[in-house]
């Protein structure tokens, strides 16, 4: 039987209010993880293998997207086309700011160019900002948003799971950016997981 309640229960063992920024990084990143791998089923555990994979930039290529965009489960396949038009529109951005050349370092996929992004619109005023550091934070506003989004119809389900892994990737990077912002994310992260887990237990139980 999957323990999906049991593992969205159990998370996270990180104490929020940790002053030293390179502890809680790794327990973010490492015991935080390793934790969650541990209960998950060999069949779930690929699929977590294959969120992780979006985030290095070395594997971000077409083919990695081609296969996200027609993986099994939802929240893979809607995370990264979301991931994709992002990264696009970013790209897009910075070539025009630089006078590259239109379509350069973008990864294109058949039938995409004509894809609806909703956020486009949102992103774009995020990436006019003039401040550096608060592009960054506009940008993975979004990214939590979205993960928000699609996870709100689900239950205690694999699909909340990855959702959790996915904040926690955004916090881990804050946690090396700007550590007060990485715990104030964390904190954060505590109350949405509770809150969560409280609010869909209830429905099961209804």
């Amino acid at each position: 039987m999957d323990n999906y309640a049991y593992i969205i229960a159990s998370m996270p063992v990180l104490r929020p209010d940790d002053d030293k920024a390179d502890k809680a990084d790794k327990l973010v990143a490492q015991d935080l993880l390793d934790e969650i791998r541990e209960q998950l089923s060999a069949r779930d555990a690929a699929v977590l293998d294959q969120l992780l994979e979006g985030y290095d930039p070395e594997k971000l290529d077409a083919e990695f997207y081609r296969k996200a965009l027609q993986h099994r489960n939802r929240f893979i396949r809607d995370w990264f086309r979301f991931d994709l038009n992002l990264r696009n529109l970013t790209v897009s951005y910075i070539n025009d700011s630089l006078g590259r050349q239109e379509g350069q370092d973008q990864v294109k996929l058949e039938g995409q160019e004509t894809e609806e992004f909703p956020e486009a619109v949102a992103a774009r005023e995020v990436l006019n900002c003039g401040d550096i550091l608060a592009r960054e934070r506009g940008l993975d506003e979004l990214r939590w948003k979205k993960i928000d989004d699609l996870t709100v119809l689900d239950s205690l389900d694999l699909e909340v799971v990855l959702g959790f892994v996915a904040k926690l990737k955004i916090i881990d990077r804050w946690l090396q950016l700007d550590p007060d912002s990485g715990r104030a994310l964390f904190r954060r992260l505590v109350e949405d997981i509770r809150s969560t887990y409280d609010n869909k237990k209830q429905k099961l139980t209804i």
